[in-house]
Formats: C-alpha cells, structure tokens, sequence
C-alpha cells in the first residue's frame, strides 16, 4: 500500500489502513488552495496536515505542513528510503533557533515514533532514545536563516535504529502574517544525489 501518511502515521482498522491526516482533515471539509507553489516531481507523493499534529500537541506552532514524499520513501532497501520535504507554513512570526529546532523536532520524531510503535507491534526493546542537533550554518540563497542538523531514531519501517540528516530553511516572506520554514530529510550523506532532488524542491519553492 502506497505511504502516505503524515509520515506515514496509520491506523489499523480491520484489515485496512487509514491516514491518520484524512481522519483530522475530513472535519474541516475546507478546500486546500495554498498561496504559495510547492512541485511535486514525478513518481513522489503528498500529504498535508494541521499543524501543531495530533502525535505532538506541544510544537507551539499553528499552521500547516505539507509533505513530498520520495517514491522509495518507505523502501528500506531503495535509496530513497526516508528521503521527504516538508514545508511548515506558520501563523504569525515566531523567532526559529536552533535550539528550538532540537526541541521541536525531538517531540516531533518521539511523537511519531510512539505513534507507530502500537500499530506495527515493535517490542519496547527496540526503541531508542530521539536525539536531535541543530547549528547554523551559512545561509542559502532565499533563507534568512539555514540550519543543518540530525535526528537519531528509531526507524520504525524496518525496526533498526537511523540518523536522518535535515537540511532546514527559514525563509524570508513579503507577507507578515505567515513564515515559512522548509525541510529537506534523507538518512543518505549531504552528497548523496538524493539531495540534488531535495535541494530542486527547495530551489523551486515560490513563497508570496
């Protein structure tokens, strides 16, 4: 079955399996129609979610995310395997540190963990503990701000410990009511040519 999920956040329901992003969706019946562009390229798939999510009601942000997914995302052997962007398109101006990166992210990626260790049985010996870091590092064209870092996790597709590396632009926006922050995510090394994708996502990203 194709992934899609907020990162592939499933209910077991019977012999089927339902995104657990549709169930939050389907109260709002509201049209998605963003003010910005973000490509999807051939072969990958979507997904978009109300922000702060239900599996970490602590992030302090309001907004929305919007997901690409690699086609190979859920692969464990394809080299796309957890290779995603998303975008956090934000309420208001919040300030983005690096340290508030770490924590957000932990809660975010412990969250999502907990949320799948039920569903697909992983015994509790499996688990590890989340460790995120983040610094600055010179910015990209676009950014204010870009940040580079890691999440250490457990991978709960093929229950093996991973570190996802992420690539994250805070960017400048003309409109003062939103911020955008944009995530590029792959577990390979910054050279690998999976992020030659990820980084097009990024380069081809229009903001109002």
């Amino acid at each position: 079955m194709r992934p899609i999920l907020s990162f592939i956040l499933l209910l077991t329901i019977g012999s089927g399996f339902i995104p657990m992003t549709t169930l939050a969706q389907d109260s709002t019946r509201s049209v998605w129609a963003p003010s910005y562009k973000l490509d999807t390229p051939r072969g990958w798939t979507t997904e978009h979610f109300v922000l702060p999510p239900e599996f970490a009601p602590q992030i302090p942000y309001k907004g929305t995310e919007d997901l690409r997914f690699a086609h190979g995302w859920a692969d464990g052997a394809s080299e796309e395997h957890w290779a995603y962007a998303f975008l956090w398109w934000l309420e208001g101006r919040p300030q983005l540190t690096a340290e508030r990166l770490q924590t957000c992210l932990k809660d975010y990626y412990s969250g999502l963990v907990e949320r799948n260790t039920g569903p697909r049985k992983i015994p509790k010996e499996k688990l590890v503990p989340i460790k995120t870091s983040f610094r600055i590092i010179n910015a990209y064209p676009g950014d204010k701000t870009t940040f580079s870092g890691t999440v250490y996790m457990l991978d709960y597709l093929t229950q093996t410990p991973m570190t996802l590396n992420v690539v994250v632009h805070w960017k400048y926006l003309r409109t003062p009511d939103h911020t955008a922050v944009f995530f590029e995510v792959s577990p390979k090394p910054l050279d690998h040519h999976i992020w030659q994708q990820l980084n097009e996502l990024n380069k081809g990203l229009r903001l109002p």
